[in-house]
């Protein structure tokens, strides 16, 4: 998912109008070399922004057959506003993200169920009845039809659903029969215990592949620009990586190989169902992305290897040339800050995997920026667009206020997961007199330089996404 509470997946809690600090300007000198991108045979390449002179949150990057303009990429974000029956409201939610929309920007969506089984939250959406693709038809239209690209997010909850969820009443399923040690919240509102799961057969596990493939289909028939496995946050995918909730003794447990498995298996089923969908000569075939979250905590995920199984599972997605590869820096551990072991790590793995990299986890824009910085000028240079979630959820137009150095709003947390437009359309844009003078304050920065006077214009008409 992204829950929109979870500080590894979003963003910290910050004062009301925190204004972003101005470390890393809008705007970098003439000449500056800032930015690096990837060219259609995904190579990463160093390139200059010297001509437009833009920070580096704001230069071009190549996530599959999409050329982004700048790499604030809105994370997924489970906001529970869809139906009972997992249908998304149009109306609402087509609000909602197409309020966030930029021309060239990417949003990755809310957490999507790829079944009934596969649910574990009320309200959340589906991709696997007619009614659901109907729905989000009509959303990922508003957004194309803005300039903006959204990926699907596939989802399967696993132990991290409850019997009152299941379509069968039975407990829901897991790798292995280990309960999560925490309560969940039920239909009714009320919070109970999680249940031990049912450990899957073989046929099973075949058989929910298959969902992932079914769903794959819909969401290439919904409309949406690419789709993005959710192999994060305690659900199915990662309880299959981790020992302390994977303790199978048949070809899916055990060595890091049998626990990657399940997670290659699904990385490839929907792979070739999405390139099927779209033909094999069509560029968008290569928009098949993954979520992942190594030393990660949420549902009380543990492993007794932490670092060695994500140094075979990274080198390992190679082979797939993806469209990206966003992982969740483990920056924070629930409210807990993570270890500077922990965060290196991510980083050396970081080095390993070729193409490009969506990073998210507690970002402020002046970590944001000199994280993309830093890639580019590593060795090898590496493709790096930054996933912001909470500051989204309160700013919707979140790479505008950052380009102007605008203040930021502050989100209330009650609402993230309410079912009404409150918290979820109403928040506020910035006035056309704060841009204004955001502007002028970039302008008076280098008045000399007039290809940087041109591109701040043309910045500005991009990031607008009011209607």
């Amino acid at each position: 998912m992204g829950h929109a509470d979870q500080s590894t997946n979003d963003q910290k809690a910050g004062n009301d109008h925190a204004v972003v600090p101005k470390s890393v300007p809008a705007v970098q000198p003439e000449g500056a070399t800032c930015c690096s991108d990837n060219s259609a045979d995904t190579k990463v390449k160093t390139l200059t922004c010297s001509l437009t002179g833009m920070a580096p949150l704001f230069t071009p990057i190549k996530i599959g057959s999409l050329q982004l303009t700048h790499r604030i990429i809105m994370a997924p974000l489970t906001r529970c506003r869809a139906s009972p029956e997992g249908v998304p409201n149009t109306e609402l939610a087509g609000t909602y993200y197409t309020q966030r929309t930029t021309k060239g920007g990417l949003i990755i969506s809310e957490a999507t169920n790829i079944s009934r089984q596969a649910t574990g939250h009320f309200c959340a959406p589906g991709i696997y009845t007619p009614a659901q693709v109907e729905a989000w038809k009509s959303i990922t239209s508003a957004i194309q039809k803005k300039g903006g690209f959204i990926f699907l997010q596939l989802w399967h909850v696993g132990r991290g659903s409850h019997s009152k969820y299941q379509p069968d009443g039975r407990p829901p399923v897991g790798p292995s029969p280990i309960a999560i040690k925490e309560e969940t919240s039920l239909p009714d509102g009320s919070l109970a215990p999680f249940e031990v799961p049912r450990e899957l057969t073989l046929e099973e596990i075949t058989a929910i592949v298959e969902d992932y493939r079914k769903a794959t289909k819909n969401a290439f028939l919904a409309g949406f620009d690419g789709v993005e496995v959710h192999g994060a946050n305690g659900y199915l995918i990662d309880q299959f990586l981790h020992d302390g909730s994977n303790q199978r003794k048949d070809k899916y447990g055990g060595s890091y190989e049998n626990r990657a498995r399940f997670l290659l298996e699904v990385v490839e089923a929907v792979q070739q169902t999405w390139i099927e969908a779209a033909g094999a000569g069509s560029p968008k075939a290569a928009n098949v992305g993954l979520r992942l979250a190594p030393f990660g905590k949420y549902q009380d995920m543990s492993d007794s290897h932490e670092a060695e199984l994500y140094g075979y599972v990274i080198p390992n997605l190679n082979r797939f040339n993806l469209a990206y590869l966003h992982v969740v820096e483990p920056r924070v551990i629930g409210s807990t800050a993570a270890g500077p072991e922990a965060v290196e790590v991510v980083h050396s793995l970081g080095k390993t995997y070729n193409g490009p990299w969506i990073t998210a986890g507690g970002y402020r824009p002046d970590d944001a920026n000199k994280t993309v910085m830093d890639a580019a000028h590593s060795d090898p240079p590496r493709a790096v667009a930054v996933a912001f979630g909470r500051l989204f959820i309160a700013n919707p137009d979140l790479p505008l206020r950052i380009f102007l150095r605008a203040p930021l709003h502050h989100y209330n947390r009650a609402t993230f997961y309410t079912h009404d437009a409150v918290g979820y359309t109403d928040q506020p844009f910035l006035a056309a007199g704060d841009i204004v003078e955001g502007v002028k304050e970039l302008r008076v920065e280098q008045p000399d330089n007039q290809k940087l006077q041109n591109a701040i214009e043309g910045e500005i008409q991009l990031l607008k996404v009011q209607a």
